[in-house]
């Protein structure tokens, strides 16, 4: 069974960069659209980005448009999100999942979530 486990969270200035990893353990990652969603404190959780099994990358939220990008290394079993010019507005826990092939608009469609990585950004 597919298993996440995020990482490379932390504390960074606005208009900094960071690199989160949502690395898979059990079978193959090449079959699997990997999403990234995110939740701020008294929120709901949000789709931020998704990379289908083709390496193709959907876009749930404008908000990152042009400053979040999305990669996947197979062979690593990794998918890495790469954040820059973060804004306070960026600060949430951050957690990968999985879908089958492609990137789903709906939420429910994602399994196997990781625990999340937490992301600061102080205003």
């Amino acid at each position: 069974q597919l298993q996440l486990v995020e990482s490379g969270g932390g504390l960074v200035q606005p208009g900094g960069s960071l690199r989160l990893s949502c690395r898979a353990s059990g079978p193959t990652l090449d079959y699997y659209a990997i999403g990234w969603f995110r939740q701020a404190p008294g929120k709901e959780r949000e789709g931020v980005l998704c990379i289908n099994s083709g390496g193709r990358t959907t876009t749930f939220l404008n908000s990152v448009k042009g400053r979040f990008t999305l990669s996947r290394d197979n062979a690593k079993k990794t998918v890495y999100l790469q954040m820059n010019s973060l804004k306070p507005e960026d600060t949430a826990v951050y957690y990968c999942a999985a879908a089958n092939y492609y990137c789903s608009n709906y939420i429910v469609e994602f399994g196997s979530w990781g625990k999340g990585t937490q992301v600061t950004v102080p205003s």
